[in-house]
């Protein structure tokens, strides 16, 4: 199955409301990982896998990059984060695909890999 879709999973929806994420700068750490078109993610994703993970290159390597500059904000009536761009030099990489995770439970105490 070809990758598809676009999906903020269900249980991040829940570990938001619980207090599992912090997103101030440095508190948690966030990573994007890239993935072949063979990927299948859902809403009922919960972690994060290495299966169809596209392969290390240049600097990229298993897990991706650790995503910077995610300290929240607003505009108007909606709160957003802004991660700072990812490079991973000398990377011949063909993704299709990515998932943000958190690497660390809320405070940066312990690893959890939840989906973000």
């Amino acid at each position: 199955m070809a990758f598809s879709g676009n999906f903020m999973c269900t249980s991040f929806k829940q570990e938001l409301l619980t207090g599992s994420h912090d997103f101030t700068n440095g508190n948690d750490q966030f990573k994007l990982a890239l993935y072949d078109n063979s990927a299948t993610f859902t809403a009922a994703t919960t972690a994060y896998t290495t299966s169809n993970e596209v392969s290390a290159s240049g600097s990229y390597s298993a897990g991706g990059g650790v995503l910077t500059n995610v300290t929240p904000t607003t505009s108007g009536t909606t709160a957003f984060t802004d991660f700072d761009d990812l490079t991973f030099t000398s990377a011949t990489i063909t993704a299709r695909g990515a998932l943000i995770y958190n690497t660390q439970t809320a405070g940066g105490s312990g690893t959890t890999d939840t989906v973000v």
